[in-house]
């Protein structure tokens, strides 16, 4: 019988074992070829070649969170470096407190505030808007001593009325707002000085635009006020009650005196509830967190300041967070002590200081320490 009888191939083409029999499972069980031996069994724990492996996804970059937030602050304080050094650079500076006889230094920190009704930069739409007049040169009605003491205590705001009736150097004595006129903030600062014994570390003013455009820079001010205020010198007409003040409404509010039983004093108490309201408003979330509000707030302070040459711009967010305290009820607001109304040379009133009181409050403020009770006053 022939090979292909059996249903099998030619003996010639069968594979064969290595004893020279047919294998009839070598091809099932996917063995090598005859003549060849198998290769080992890997070895437990053994990598499998590289070619079985399979396809590796491709490897991650590494983010470097750490590098990028440190980056991001580098920048974030380096422009916000560059907007206060800019902000800086364009305040208005004069030499407010370059005089002999200066106040020993003490403790704590004096500012000198003076409101001044001066028409520098003002066209005439914003004199009118502003009931502003066209008289030339420029006179203060507001003068406030604010002390921030040393060791964190309550900061204090004293109005010092301007008809007090002081010795003004060079000039006798007269009206406390005369020294402005005679010698701008230099004159005053030195009066002011000689008159307390407290010596002033900081000066700074501003002008009847420069208060509105505040103003309206933090998006106005509340006030409440027990009774309406009709003043048409001062070209303002107010309800009773609580209320929003634009700018030129603001400026208003602060400038009336004629329409005030209280006259002067009254309008210096007016002074104080106002400047509390716009720093309260200044130093709000609703402002620090607006930059439609904050740009145009530190812009319009930066340019509308008059300050001692010395200072800068953290010097007035000193002031700011004291003043904040201050209309939030953590500090005094007061007024000098006075005994009496008289007559100056001229026949004019003026205001008398209480020798004693006044004497009592500025060395308290001198020493650094808080004023006696019984010498806070509205």
């Amino acid at each position: 019988m022939s090979d292909w009888s059996a249903g099998q191939p030619p003996r010639s083409r069968r594979p064969q074992s290595g004893g020279g029999r047919y294998d009839y499972y070598r091809d099932a069980r996917g063995g090598p070829p005859p003549g060849r031996r198998p290769p080992p069994p890997p070895h437990r724990g053994a990598r499998p070649p590289v070619d079985d492996l399979p396809p590796q996804p491709p490897p991650r970059k590494k983010r470097h969170w750490g590098r990028r937030i440190g980056i991001a602050v580098a920048v974030l304080v380096l422009l916000l470096g560059g907007l206060v050094i800019y902000f800086d650079s364009t305040l208005q500076r004069t030499a407010a407190l370059s005089f002999d006889g200066q106040a020993p230094d003490s403790a704590g920190t004096n500012w000198l505030l003076v409101g001044s009704d001066s028409r520098e930069g003002l066209d005439e739409a914003q004199r009118e808007q502003l009931s502003a007049g066209d008289a030339a040169g420029r006179r203060t009605d507001s003068m406030m001593l604010v002390h921030i003491p040393s060791g964190g205590g309550q900061p204090a705001l004293i109005s010092l009325p301007r008809d007090s009736y002081v010795n003004i150097p060079g000039h006798g004595r007269t009206k406390l707002n005369s020294a402005f006129s005679f010698g701008g903030p230099q004159l005053l600062a030195q009066t002011i000085e000689q008159a307390t014994g407290v010596h002033i570390d900081h000066y700074a003013e501003i002008g009847f635009g420069g208060f509105s455009d505040l103003v309206n820079a933090v998006g106005g001010v509340d006030i409440c006020l027990d009774q309406p205020m009709n003043d048409d010198m001062a070209n303002v007409h107010l309800q009773a009650g609580c209320q929003e003040l634009d700018g030129p409404t603001a400026l208003g509010f602060v400038r009336a005196r004629y329409s005030l039983q209280g006259g002067d004093l009254e309008r210096a108490e007016n002074q104080r509830k106002l400047l509390g309201a716009l720093v309260k408003k200044a130093t709000s979330p609703t402002t620090l967190f607006n930059p439609f509000r904050l740009f145009p707030l530190a812009s319009g302070a930066s340019k509308t300041f008059l300050v001692n040459d010395g200072d800068h711009l953290w010097h007035l967010a000193s002031l700011a967070l004291a003043m904040g305290d201050i209309s939030g009820g953590q500090g005094v607001t007061t007024s000098v002590p006075f005994g009496r109304f008289g007559q100056d040379s001229d026949g004019g009133s003026v205001v008398v200081w209480d020798k004693d009181g006044a004497s009592r409050m500025f060395e308290a403020v001198a020493n650094d320490q808080p004023i006696p009770p019984d010498l806070l006053g509205p």
